[in-house]
């Protein structure tokens, strides 16, 4: 089979042995592999594993597991997600419907149920105010259009730059801001992927009862005194602890964001390289240029 094998930032496609899984393995044609920001930083380090979200066909599983074969799913594996087959773990995976094409399954498979997860965790109802951060990323524009689509009254991105302005509207933004703006406006509640000194920025834009989710992976300072006085609130979302104690739940959003994307409420963007393009793929990452999610082809 091909697989991507990286050398430090460098990414080669070469030939490897066939994979065969275990009693309780599933073995996976790969379709697309997700490209994401924490594989750029592990290649920037050490040249870490390729874990990430895969989207493909069951082919053979363990002797327990024979109902998965000829299954469509999408979900994470930890290693070998760019290469022909993965081996991948049932509970870590989901069907995907008839009918939906591999990079909506990719985009919305974690991204979505992360994004649909924020604004449950921070107790969202409809025709309140909310502001996304990283709003252009693979999990933000989701965001986004979630937001707007469960009745958000008023829906801000704030990005790096405004050359991400027109796509963000296009997902349902009513404003889009960037972090050297000054954000006067407040709102009920604040999605954060950013993290560091935006944090703190984050707290001061909410109003009364105020809630802010944090998903970023850079951390922030927060001075636990401006939350006081119009009792806003901070808690933090983690897919991982969800998928180890409440996968049933994780489940139930994939099913309504699926019932969104047929109905056409929510439209997931992403730009798809082949796989032989994994450096461009990569770089687009890196340099905060991508729109939704980037993936690159296998099959």
């Amino acid at each position: 089979m091909r697989k991507i094998q990286f050398s430090g930032r460098s990414p080669v496609v070469v030939t490897a042995a066939d994979l065969v899984p275990g009693p309780a393995q599933l073995l996976v044609r790969t379709e697309l592999a997700g490209v994401h920001l924490g594989l750029v930083r592990m290649l920037q380090r050490d040249g870490g594993p390729d874990g990430g979200e895969i989207v493909g066909t069951v082919v053979a599983a363990g002797p327990d597991l024979a109902d998965w074969v000829g299954k469509r799913v999408g979900g994470v594996v930890f290693e070998g997600a760019y290469a022909e087959y993965a081996l991948a773990a049932p509970q870590l995976m989901s069907e995907i419907p008839a009918g939906v094409n591999a990079a909506d399954a990719l985009t919305l498979v974690r991204g979505g149920v992360i994004a649909l997860g924020l604004l449950q965790t921070a107790r969202f109802v409809a025709g309140e105010s909310v502001l996304v951060t990283g709003a252009a990323s693979g999990v933000g524009h989701l965001a986004v259009q979630l937001a707007r689509a469960l009745g958000a009254v008023r829906v801000i991105a704030a990005v790096g730059s405004l050359d991400k302005a027109e796509f963000l509207r296009g997902c349902g933004a009513d404003e889009v801001v960037t972090y050297a703006d000054a954000w006067t406006e407040r709102v009920d509640v604040v999605l954060d992927g950013v993290g560091g000194d935006v944090a703190q920025r984050c707290v001061d834009i909410l109003g009364p009862h105020g809630r802010l989710i944090a998903f970023s992976a850079f951390g922030g300072s927060i001075d636990a005194g401006s939350l006081l006085g119009d009792l806003k609130t901070v808690g933090g979302f983690s897919m991982g602890l969800l998928s180890r104690t409440r996968a049933d739940l994780l489940e139930n959003w994939r099913v309504e964001l699926w019932n969104l994307l047929a109905c056409g409420l929510i439209r997931p963007r992403h730009t798809i390289f082949p796989l032989d393009e994994m450096d461009a793929a990569l770089e687009l990452i890196e340099t905060r240029g991508n729109r939704g999610r980037v993936a690159v082809r296998i099959a």
